[in-house]
């Protein structure tokens, strides 16, 4: 285990956050559940479906292990959750489709965040990103100042010669298409604050482009220095900088020769990408052809902290995703950002 993985660990273990899981169906979900519950690192829900759908002999092991089955045909957790749908969505959802997502035990574990009896929510392994996006930000909510929901990841990087292993966040790899110059900022802003909540350092951002101060002309360039500029006003305090290639972002020498006096050139720790194509496809390189280690999406700009998962995650994805999601909740009720 990284010393990354450890302090998350330990912090986890220190505040024994109220985590809800919602896929009982999925093995890998069951092995991560039974793991986060055994090592102490949350106090772990498991919605199951209507009609059950799993091992009896596999719950059991589960409960003595600590991890607490929640039946999602159980009426008062159906009540719970078409009342919260009510109160979310009003007239703006169908009776018909009201009943249905009652049943759903994504809508449920969200309602159960929303209502204060979970901290935090984890799902992903067999629902697409757009259903958990849409229960989180129907039942969860946006946090107070936060106009969108977007992610990012935790690339924590191998050790080279003479050098460290190095942690970097990388955002929006997840949810925003093509953000605009305000949701540009906002992102960064939000990475920057979650990138020092999880390491404790202090987060130097550079808005990537194709383009170096002023090597080249283009509406993409200048949506990339209009975020800085808006970034800037909003957050004075906060060390940042572009645009920027991504070589003057995080090589020194390549820094002095591109972009002199920058304040984060070279040493950048919080990577913004302009759209999800370069920081999807930039997040799987790094990962796949650096050796990184990718935790996430996690998601930034709820009121209580979700995370979503990839489909093809292990089951070491989803202990990493739900020790993160643990932290930040802990955290947050702490007075960090949501």
């Amino acid at each position: 285990m990284s010393n990354l993985l450890a302090r998350w660990k330990e912090s986890a273990r220190l505040s024994r956050r109220r985590l809800v899981l919602a896929e009982a169906g999925d093995e890998r979900v069951l092995g991560a559940a039974r793991r986060l519950a055994e090592e102490g690192i949350a106090e772990v829900a498991l919605m199951t479906p209507a009609g059950g759908g799993h091992d009896a002999s596999a719950a059991r092991a589960l409960e003595r292990a600590g991890v607490t089955w929640v039946a999602g045909d159980a009426p008062e957790e159906i009540a719970r959750t078409h009342e919260a749908l009510s109160a979310a969505r009003g007239e703006r959802l169908a009776g018909s489709e009201r009943e249905r997502l009652a049943r759903d035990p994504l809508y449920q574990a969200a309602a159960r965040v929303r209502d204060g009896r979970a901290d935090c929510l984890v799902a992903g392994a067999s629902r697409p990103t757009a259903d958990v996006l849409r229960a989180a930000l129907w039942l969860i909510g946006l946090a107070p100042g936060s106009s969108l929901v977007s992610s990012f990841f935790v690339m924590e990087m191998p050790a080279r010669e003479r050098d460290h292993s190095r942690t970097l966040v990388f955002a929006d790899c997840g949810v925003v298409p093509d953000p605009d110059a305000r949701q540009l900022a906002e992102i960064g802003i939000q990475a920057a604050e979650h990138f020092e909540l999880l390491t404790g350092e202090r987060a130097r951002i550079a808005f990537l482009s194709y383009s170096t101060r002023g090597s080249a002309e283009h509406p993409r360039v200048d949506k990339v220095r209009e975020a800085v500029k808006q970034a800037r006003a909003a957050r004075p305090d906060l060390a940042l900088d572009g645009e920027l290639q991504a070589d003057a972002a995080l090589d020194p020498e390549v820094a002095r020769r591109k972009a002199e006096g920058s304040p984060v050139a070279g040493r950048a720790n919080v990577l913004v990408f302009p759209d999800l194509d370069a920081g999807n496809i930039g997040y799987k390189l790094v990962q796949r052809l650096a050796g990184a280690a990718a935790y996430g999406p996690i998601l930034m700009g709820l009121r209580a902290q979700a995370n979503d998962l990839s489909r093809g995650c292990s089951m070491e994805d989803v202990v990493n995703v739900s020790l993160i999601a643990c932290t930040l909740a802990a955290r947050t009720r702490a007075g960090g950002p949501a």
